[in-house]
């Protein structure tokens, strides 16, 4: 069963100005809050703790299968993907890997034999989109906001696992939704809902985690399930993670690639 933001939450985000000296306010609000800040900890926790703070970059190696329409496309593609926080990720697509997507601060381009391009727009808005909703932005910048709201919801299921939902709620009324399980306290779902520019309609972006494995003492999710309103869209195979390498000077130009790339 897969849950999305409720009406009432939808409601609360329009207050949410006001609900945030409400929560300071309210007795009960304040006990909410503490509670949802106690799971979001215990998550924290479970996945590394301070060190899971402090990773300089991760790389996952893997496969991903596509969706069209809610049905799997046949075949997957190789994958090798970067991240270093905060805000640079590189992905790499095939076994010569030699489509090359960056997203460096809030710019997005790719890399082929044919030189570097601009990302297509809705490619990208997409790309940050999520990276500015991860669980990792939640807990490295909303939690650490005095204005951020917290709200515990409860107990929910998600493919058959138990968790506590917690929604954030930031100053700027974006929210960000995180399923923990209830035993672990390892993230089995997030999700948050976004407005389409263009047609004005309200879409839910979610993804689920899977199959974990500790890679040096870090809790890691093997298989991730995106999906945009409640219909899968990507569904990423990991084979292989590793923490904290050390990267060329250059691994975050798209120009030095593109120079590689051509030779």
């Amino acid at each position: 069963m897969r849950k999305f933001l409720p009406v009432a939450l939808a409601m609360f985000l329009l207050l949410a100005p006001l609900a945030m000296r409400a929560q300071s306010a309210d007795p009960e609000a304040a006990k909410n809050a503490a509670q949802a800040r106690a799971a979001l900890d215990a998550m924290v926790q479970a996945l590394g703790g301070q060190l899971w703070l402090n990773i300089n970059n991760m790389e996952r190696h893997g496969h991903i299968a596509a969706f069209y329409q809610g049905n799997p496309d046949p075949g997957t593609t190789e994958y090798f993907e970067f991240h270093q926080w905060p805000d640079h990720d590189r992905i790499e697509y095939t076994k010569h890997r030699d489509v090359v997507q960056f997203y460096v601060a809030r710019q997005g381009w790719e890399v082929t034999y044919r030189g570097k391009k601009p990302l297509d727009k809705d490619i990208a808005d997409d790309y940050l989109r999520r990276r500015d909703h991860s669980i990792e932005t939640a807990v490295k910048v909303w939690m650490k906001d005095p204005n951020t709201i917290l709200l515990y919801e409860g107990q929910h299921m998600s493919e058959r696992h138990l968790g506590e939902q917690v929604t954030l709620i930031s100053p700027q009324n974006e929210s960000i939704t995180i399923l923990m399980d209830v035993q672990t306290h390892l993230p089995l779902q997030r999700s948050f809902q976004w407005r389409d520019p263009e047609y004005h309609d309200k879409n839910t972006d979610t993804e689920e985690y899977d199959d974990y494995h500790t890679i040096d003492g870090f809790p890691t999710p093997f298989t991730i399930t995106r999906l945009k309103n409640g219909d899968p869209v990507r569904q990423y195979f990991v084979d292989r993670v590793s923490f904290n390498q050390n990267l060329q000077a250059d691994f975050w130009d798209p120009d030095a690639v593109a120079r590689k790339i051509k030779k």
